[in-house]
């Protein structure tokens, strides 16, 4: 279905759904609580739909997802790391029954690697996520996930916890990962099968961190205010470690709160949103630097990046264009480089500094060729920059369209 709307705007999309629901803009219009001639400008890209409430408000009523609204393409369409049977594999993986329960079914067959080595090939698919080779590290998660399960039937006592522990984060990359790949559904199936092996392990860091992971799961779908209060459940369970916690402990804690002001901040929920960022900035006082202890990029940075984000789900375009181009986020990796080089574009160009946008947008490219080809917001804020020009667009942004596959 997406790929009858690839060339359109959010507001066309919205119009061509509406279109295929049989609704007018006056019905429309009534269930998201809007005037049929504010839907007519979105529609007609003279409003644009930038803030993630009000495409879910709009994807609700039109039974749709909000991946079908926002149209975000497969990422493996331009990754030469993965091959056509990436995310197959990995789904067949994930799918596997004799994953369910150790009661029928065959042992899994094979030599165990050591924990040595699955340590080193977790640590290989992090750091490929994080370094934005989403389709390399989709193509090893099958092989890894296979690996992590050998050794969790092979070990036994505190080892066997160890193993369990990898295991679910080998799950948490896959869950993380899939959100990339727009595979929904395949990403709650990680992240709960991660959340039961996190469990087993008896590491309170590493189920914190699957905490998060499953936050994002809910994000991804659309349910902002249930993830805002697993955050709040999920921080009840941690903050008894809170006396004397780890780099680590601490970046999961603060890490945890960050995705639930995103989450809170979708959610149009100013209150919790400020109170969350308050409760990630002390976790980053008190680490003291910008870390990255269990893959979290967590730090001082990583707080003001999210304040310039949450400042853009709620429509504060003004502050994020303020404050986004002020933090320096080299010392952070690059999946976060780059994201948030896309929000500061986006606000920059709601301001009309659609040349400073595009300079972002193209020195984020540069870093992350596949996170910036692919994802919603690049796509969008390109898409916008051709509907609003008079005759050609410019030179950089038809060569941009043109790697975006929009033209």
């Amino acid at each position: 279905m997406r790929g009858m709307t690839q060339h359109l705007t959010i507001g066309e999309r919205v119009a061509w759904y509406r279109h295929r629901r049989g609704l007018s803009q006056d019905v429309l219009a009534g269930l998201v609580g809007r005037t049929a001639d504010w839907l007519g400008k979105a529609e007609n890209n003279r409003i644009e739909l930038d803030r993630l409430s009000v495409i879910r408000t709009l994807a609700h009523a039109l039974d749709v997802s909000i991946g079908d609204l926002i149209g975000e393409p497969t990422l493996l369409e331009w990754s030469r790391d993965a091959g056509r049977h990436t995310v197959p594999a990995l789904r067949e993986a994930l799918m596997d029954y004799r994953l369910l329960t150790p009661l029928i079914g065959a042992p899994a067959e094979g030599e165990p690697p050591t924990l040595d080595a699955l340590r080193a090939d977790v640590r290989d698919v992090w750091d490929a996520y994080q370094g934005s080779r989403f389709g390399y590290a989709a193509r090893q998660l099958p092989l890894l996930l296979a690996d992590a399960l050998l050794a969790v039937q092979a070990c036994s006592g505190t080892e066997r916890e160890e193993a369990n522990g990898l295991l679910a984060m080998t799950y948490q990359g896959a869950a993380m990962v899939l959100g990339k790949l727009g595979e929904n559904e395949l990403a709650w199936i990680a992240a709960d099968r991660g959340l039961a092996a996190a469990q087993q392990s008896g590491n309170v860091v590493i189920t914190g961190s699957l905490f998060r992971s499953v936050t994002h799961c809910l994000l991804s779908t659309g349910r902002f205010e249930t993830a805002a209060q697993l955050v709040r459940d999920a921080a009840g369970f941690l903050q008894p470690g809170l006396g004397e916690p780890t780099p680590a402990y601490l970046s999961v804690y603060g890490t945890l709160f960050l995705t639930g002001a995103m989450a809170a901040a979708r959610a149009e929920d100013r209150a919790t949103t400020r109170e969350f960022l308050r409760e990630a900035e002390s976790a980053a006082t008190r680490l003291g630097s910008d870390g990255n202890h269990m893959w979290t990029a967590f730090g001082p940075t990583n707080v003001a990046i999210h304040r310039v984000a949450t400042a853009g789900e709620l429509g504060d375009m003004q502050v994020a264009a303020e404050l986004g181009p002020q933090v320096d986020t080299s010392g952070l990796p690059v999946e976060r480089q780059v994201r948030h080089s896309l929000e500061v574009a986006r606000a920059l160009s709601a301001w009309n500094r659609t040349d400073e946008a595009l300079a972002a947008v193209l020195d984020a490219e540069v870093l992350a060729p596949e996170q910036v080809r692919h994802h919603y917001m690049s796509r969008e804020l390109v898409l916008g920059w051709i509907r609003g020009t008079r005759g050609r667009p410019t030179r950089p942004v038809a060569d941009l369209a043109d790697r975006l596959r929009l033209v």
